[in-house]
């Protein structure tokens, strides 16, 4: 494996009702799902979410944790009945969390068709704030793709990836840390203010990193780690993990939403395969981790517990060249346009970035909003803690494109996209072709009436004449592909016969 792998984006959105601040967002929540939902044919009792194969407190490091130690945010197996839960024709799940809409996505296999079902995923939001607009009756509902408030709450962009269980945790942990610690210089997302209540004036790089307390952990919510030890790899266990990670910002730009994904791809690939030697050991990783975050610069020197001082471009560029060693060694990358992509683009832009930062305003979220906004600074003579350049953060992130304004940095040609607006508009409708996505997402839109409950890794049906449930369990990631089922779907009649069809001997 190089760069492809089965990966995936979740997204919560912020939400608010001008005019409205004690508006209740889990209500708020559930409209913008039900709504979207509704005018696409699913309704509130079909395909929701089964929750039989989840396990949210089992740890990586070896233990599980107890439900009466758990945090109320870490049960994410119990089922809410009075939240929107429902799967899309396009494979991904659409649901209320933690008073957020949440946008998770199908199951994909490049960085690049990340970023397209990840976009599709804002078209989702968008349509949803738009339905609920168009009710005469309802309250306006505004959706950001952002990670905070500004006022002390934050929300994630949560990425997954899987690996094979036999690569050692531990050596995950040691050479994640300082990926991570500098991986925002490529992907921040911007935010204007330190601290976690943005207090503090100024502007950093990332709007997760300073919600960020410890190194590792197994919480989400609350004392929130760099590497996250959930150990739930909706898959064939004893063969498979889900890397779970939680320290990613929201982008809206195609580059940085790529490099995101595809970086982390290609450090994992290093891991598996034993490639990385002794790692880049940083002193104190989370206070680093926020130091970075506060210097856009890119000039603050890490501390290495071996007493060398790095930049974290100079991090980065370390994991750069050991990724081109490693697939100069190789030759059996199954995408070998994507990998070149990713590593292209990467080198391009820790390049731009040593000589002029603003060199990336067209390809990174926290550049191009960072140029923004120290042009209303300019204009108006703006100090950081003017309340109208936290304003201006907000609105960076709105949904909707004549009002969000890295919207209108696209249609003004000032960003570059890699994926065109076809793309993502099919993406919205339908699952990528090469994972049991496809499964999943055909069966939605073909035979809605029958599914009683869909997951990652399985779809339940309500077969007329069964007096049970019918489970088709989905635990190999890379099967259910139109490949291999397609032409199946396509001859069912009806559920009977697309069950039967399963059944038959291959």
């Amino acid at each position: 494996m190089t760069v492809r792998r089965i990966m995936g984006i979740e997204t919560e959105y912020g939400i608010s009702v001008p005019g409205d601040p004690l508006a209740n967002p889990m209500f708020l929540s559930g409209q913008v799902v039900s709504v979207y939902a509704a005018a696409h044919g699913i309704r509130s009792n079909q395909s929701s979410w089964d929750y039989a194969y989840e396990d949210p407190l089992r740890d990586a490091r070896g233990w599980q944790m107890s439900r009466a130690d758990a945090e109320d945010s870490q049960l994410t197996d119990s089922e809410d009945p009075s939240l929107a839960n429902v799967v899309l024709p396009n494979g991904a799940r659409y649901y209320v969390d933690h008073a957020h809409p949440e946008y998770s996505s199908p199951e994909v296999t490049t960085p690049l068709d990340a970023v397209v079902w990840d976009r599709a995923g804002d078209a989702i939001a968008l349509e949803s704030v738009r339905l609920l607009a168009d009710r005469p009756d309802h309250q306006q509902v505004n959706l950001y793709k952002n990670n905070t408030d500004g006022k002390g709450q934050s929300y994630g962009a949560h990425e997954n990836y899987l690996m094979p269980r036999r690569t050692p945790f531990p050596e995950i942990v040691r050479h994640l840390i300082p990926f991570f610690v500098t991986r925002q210089v490529i992907c921040g997302a911007g935010r204007v203010g330190l601290g976690v209540d943005s207090r503090t004036p100024g502007y950093q790089i990332s709007q997760r990193a300073d919600f960020f307390e410890t190194e590792v952990g197994l919480e989400t919510t609350l004392k929130r780690p760099i590497i996250n030890t959930r150990d739930e790899p909706h898959a064939v266990a004893d063969r498979f993990r889900r890397l779970h990670v939680i320290i990613g910002d929201a982008n809206q730009l195609d580059v940085a939403t790529l490099l995101k994904l595809g970086t982390t791809s290609l450090v994992l690939g290093m891991i598996e395969t034993g490639h990385l030697d002794e790692p880049l050991s940083i002193r104190r990783p989370v206070g680093a981790l926020q130091a970075v975050s506060h210097d856009p610069s890119l000039t603050a020197k890490l501390e290495l517990l071996d007493g060398r001082e790095m930049t974290a471009l100079d991090v980065q560029w370390a994991y750069l060249e050991a990724a081109r060693t490693w697939l100069d060694s190789r030759a059996d990358d199954p995408t070998p346009e994507a990998t070149e992509q990713v590593m292209s683009l990467w080198e391009d832009v820790l390049t731009r970035l040593g000589r002029d930062v603003m060199s990336c305003a067209a390809d990174l979220d926290w550049v191009a909003k960072l140029q923004l906004l120290e042009g209303y600074r300019n204009r108006d003579g703006l100090a950081w803690d003017d309340h109208r350049l936290a304003a201006i953060d907000i609105q960076w992130a709105d949904v909707r494109p004549e009002k969000g304004l890295a919207h209108r940095l696209q249609e003004r040609g000032r960003t570059r996209r890699l994926v065109s607006a076809e793309q993502v508009k099919a993406a919205q409708a339908l699952p990528p072709e090469d994972t049991r996505a496809w499964f999943r997402g055909t069966c939605v839109r073909r035979f809605a009436p029958n599914i009683f409950s869909a997951s990652w890794d399985s779809v339940v049906f309500d077969v007329p004449g069964h007096a049970s449930l019918q489970r088709v369990p989905i635990l190999e990631p890379e099967r259910g592909t139109r490949a291999q089922v397609g032409d199946l779907l396509d001859q069912s009649s009806d559920v009977r016969a697309l069950l039967a069809g399963l059944a038959a001997p291959e």
